[in-house]
């Protein structure tokens, strides 16, 4: 069976299709995975020692940390120099990864620095 061939020197070859596939070491990623986790966790605990100086309580308290974490996020993408793709598989990797558990550092910390500061 004959396959026809598009004549058209733009188009791509199958064999430079595969050239481009993304390629990751396996350590590497975990490297920068644990980077990114331990970046989050560093900054749940500042932005609890941050919020509980304040006085933050309630909701409000809980959209700092978000706040931090959308702040932390733009900080690890230009780390990156905004070419996730380069360090990670997927852009969930640097926006979603460790968010919950830097959540019970930053409650934590926030209702130790809450209570030194405003009750003590």
């Amino acid at each position: 069976m004959a396959v026809h061939e598009d004549s058209n020197p733009h188009k791509k070859k199958s064999s430079d299709a595969l050239d481009e596939i993304p390629t990751f070491n396996v350590e590497n990623m975990q490297n920068n995975t644990r980077v990114i986790n331990y970046s989050r966790t560093f900054m749940s605990i500042i932005g609890g020692v941050i919020a509980g100086i304040l006085g933050f309580t309630g909701l409000m308290g809980f959209i700092f940390y978000f706040l931090v974490m959308a702040i932390t996020t733009v900080g690890l993408a230009a780390k990156t120099g905004f070419a996730v793709h380069s360090y990670f598989d997927s852009w969930n990797r640097i926006v979603l990864d460790g968010i919950l558990g830097g959540l019970l550092s930053f409650v934590l910390f926030w209702t130790f620095a809450y209570d030194i500061v405003h009750i003590f």
